[in-house]
């Protein structure tokens, strides 16, 4: 355990979490053994395996690594006593030994209430269009309870039995995709089974319910933002149709592994030039020439416009510059007019990886962020699972 970081084994870990999981359902599922629910396989147990709490309690994430490990050591000691027959007695007599000796972690740690839908997976992406469908949802049918800004104060928020959680907060992180997805079409309970949230299911699709995910996220991500300067939960580049000269057009996320920098047209220092360094998108708002045609790729629209305003946390978008790591995590921010960058810009990082300090400090503010961007990726655990 000590020969890797913590984030490194942690993150391992998470991910086994996960991948087991996931394996077991669709061998499951291909074996007809379980249901389906909203097009997608059902979780047939009410709790699942977590990593959110893991991150919470260090001690039991190393309990059940341990733990992992011994339970390996006696599959290999089970195997060993089937082929191997003259010492099968002392295998077997093995096996007890190493199944004491393994640090079992406590159960209500590493377990946590699941729902059928706990490993569903978006049919919409975060796309600028499924998160304007789902703010005129939100609109429609969420403002009334949780309030224009996600924060539970809503003219109806003092009307319910328990009051609206904050959309804007961790809460909404802690909890699965599917899991949400799940309590917004089907409603949610407090533990004397009293109904706090009415279920959607009749009034809303479930590319709808996604729709709103969608935007519930980009609005947490421009709240926090505003509230706070950074962006305290990671936040990914919505997707958006980018047309380049002379090419196809191509969707915003096809660049997955290279940075991408997008910048807001209007009232920037000067023309937008070429980065080798980034794929640079020019995004307007509507269908206008562009003001700074040195840009050669370009993403246009209300529907564009508008998602990364929300996500950016501001009504006066142009002139923005946002900056994308590899993984399409967005990580820094440039305000308008502001010609150069600094350390500040930077409002996405990494708290489990220290910052690199080895080798000369970059002179250019760009090339410093870029730096750390590389050296710190986003290790970031929605609803207990790495992403």
């Amino acid at each position: 355990m000590s020969s890797l970081p913590q984030a490194e084994w942690l993150n391992l870990l998470i991910g086994l979490l996960q991948s087991a999981q996931l394996a077991l359902l669709h061998g499951l599922d291909a074996l007809g053994l379980v249901g389906s629910v909203h097009g997608q396989p059902a979780w047939p147990w009410g709790q699942r395996l977590s990593g959110e709490n893991l991150l919470i309690d260090l001690p039991q994430a190393r309990h059940l690594a341990l733990t992992l490990a011994l339970l390996a050591v006696a599959l290999v000691i089970l195997v060993a006593a089937i082929f191997w027959r003259r010492p099968r007695f002392y295998f077997l007599a093995m096996l007890p030994l190493v199944l004491v000796a393994a640090p079992w972690p406590d159960a209500h740690v590493v377990l946590v209430p699941a729902t059928p839908a706990s490993f569903h997976t978006s049919t919409t992406g975060f796309t600028a269009a499924s998160i304007g469908r789902g703010q005129a949802l939100y609109a429609q049918h969420c403002v009334a309870c949780h309030g224009a800004d996600g924060r539970g104060q809503g003219q109806q928020a003092s009307a319910l039995p328990v009051w609206p959680p904050n959309l804007t907060g961790p809460l909404l992180w802690r909890r699965a995709d599917g899991d949400v997805l799940w309590h917004i079409l089907h409603g949610m309970r407090d533990r004397h089974r009293v109904l706090t949230m009415p279920g959607f299911e009749p009034r809303l699709g479930v590319d709808d319910a996604w729709a709103l995910i969608d935007f519930m996220k980009a609005q947490a991500a421009g709240e926090t933002l505003r509230a706070s300067g950074v962006w305290a939960q990671p936040i990914g580049l919505p997707d958006v149709t980018v047309r380049c000269e002379g090419q196809p057009a191509r969707a915003l996320a096809s660049w997955r592994g290279q940075r991408v920098r997008v910048v807001a047209d209007g009232a920037v220092a000067g023309p937008v030039f070429e980065d080798p360094r980034f794929v640079t998108v020019l995004l307007r708002p509507g269908v206008a020439p562009a003001a700074h045609a040195s840009a050669a790729c370009v993403a246009d629209g209300p529907e564009a416009w508008a998602a990364f305003a929300l996500v950016a946390g501001t009504g006066q978008l142009a002139g923005t510059q946002l900056l994308s790591d590899r993984d399409g995590w967005l990580r820094a921010r440039g305000q308008p007019g502001k010609s150069s960058w600094s350390d500040e810009d930077l409002l996405c990082r990494s708290s489990d990886v220290p910052r690199a300090t080895a080798g000369p400090v970059p002179a250019d503010g760009l090339a410093a962020l870029i730096a750390v961007m590389d050296a710190e990726p986003v290790r970031f655990v929605k609803g207990g699972f790495a992403h």
